[in-house]
């Protein structure tokens, strides 16, 4: 799997542990939205798109089969972040 491109859009509220979404873009023919970067206590952290069911619960509409593909999406969507945070 080659992501081929990931797009950053900063979030500018200092008060939200979300600070960024992304769109990541897989072998130049699919695309995610909305993987946000959050800012946890251990440092930053990625969550896939999701939406909420009428139970209350969150349930993620795309996400990665294993965890060799989350951690690759992970490091290379955190990496992005700190690029276009560090230009602003």
């Amino acid at each position: 799997m080659n992501i081929s491109d990931i797009r950053i859009r900063i979030v500018k509220n200092d008060t939200s542990k979300i600070k960024a979404s992304a769109s990541i873009t897989i072998d130049d023919c699919f695309v995610v939205h909305d993987i946000k970067v959050i800012e946890g206590s251990e440092g930053y952290f990625i969550a896939m798109p999701s939406r909420k069911t009428p139970d209350g619960e969150f349930k993620d509409i795309v996400h990665p089969l294993n965890t060799e593909t989350r951690n690759h999406i992970r490091d290379l969507v955190i990496k992005a972040f700190e690029e276009a945070k560090n230009q602003q």
